[in-house]
């Protein structure tokens, strides 16, 4: 019986000592971690999924978290994830440009770049090198164009990858920032959340109203001091 009474006591002590360790934090952690770096991971695949508010969001949880070093978690959870999903999808390009028929990742690669972008992203290497991947991360839907132009050029996996280190160090940084910053303005972590995801969309929305608003502004037409031609019968 004072067997039995000792290893039930034991029980309860370990048992209680266990429901004292496993706080809402350490659960939010244990799931918020991983699901973060898949998604950035699987979003620099796919550039569909928004890894930008997803950072911030992790960033605003984060913030209003206990738990020491949390945010310097989610910034090397983020960046390492960028990392990998950006040189694996270079890989996957390369062996494309390699193979007589392309790849499927090539070709949705290709189908993300517009021309106009991309002329712009081979003149920006041409003149700046690798470091043009810095500026491309943070530049809403500036990766793929700088990538393939990459591409085009036979830089080096080697070469890509050190460039890219910068690159997605400084991205999740720059969202993190974001996350920083809602989840200070405001209390409950969920109200911060709102605010990081509304900024981090009207910035990535925000070049592309610009460009369409630069477009449709007509075209300035010659002014009264403009010559004329030589061959121009108004000159003779």
């Amino acid at each position: 019986m004072l067997f039995l009474s000792a290893r039930n006591s034991a029980a309860t002590v370990f048992l209680a000592a266990t429901g004292a360790a496993v706080t809402p934090e350490t659960t939010q952690q244990a799931i918020g971690y991983p699901s973060l770096f898949l998604l950035v991971l699987i979003g620099a695949l796919v550039p569909v999924v928004p890894t930008g508010a997803l950072v911030s969001s992790a960033a605003v949880v984060a913030f209003h978290q206990t738990t020491p070093f949390a945010l310097l978690l989610v910034f090397a959870v983020a960046s390492l994830a960028a990392f990998l999903g950006d040189v694996a999808l270079y890989w996957l390009g390369r062996r494309g440009m390699k193979s007589r028929n392309g790849s499927r990742w090539l070709e949705a690669i290709r189908v993300r770049a517009p021309e106009d972008r991309l002329a712009q992203a081979q003149e920006k290497l041409r003149d700046h090198g690798a470091t043009v991947l810095v500026l491309s991360r943070l530049v809403p839907a500036g990766r793929i164009p700088v990538m393939l132009a990459c591409l085009l050029a036979k830089m080096p996996l080697r070469a890509f990858a050190r460039g890219d280190i910068p690159a997605c160090l400084a991205w999740a940084a720059t969202y993190q920032v974001i996350g920083i910053l809602g989840g200070s303005l405001f209390d409950e972590p969920w109200e911060g959340v709102v605010a990081a995801v509304v900024l981090t969309v009207a910035l990535s929305l925000a070049p592309g109203l610009w460009r369409r608003v630069r477009g449709t502004e007509p075209r300035e037409r010659p002014g009264k001091g403009t010559e004329n031609p030589a061959g121009d019968p108004g000159n003779r």
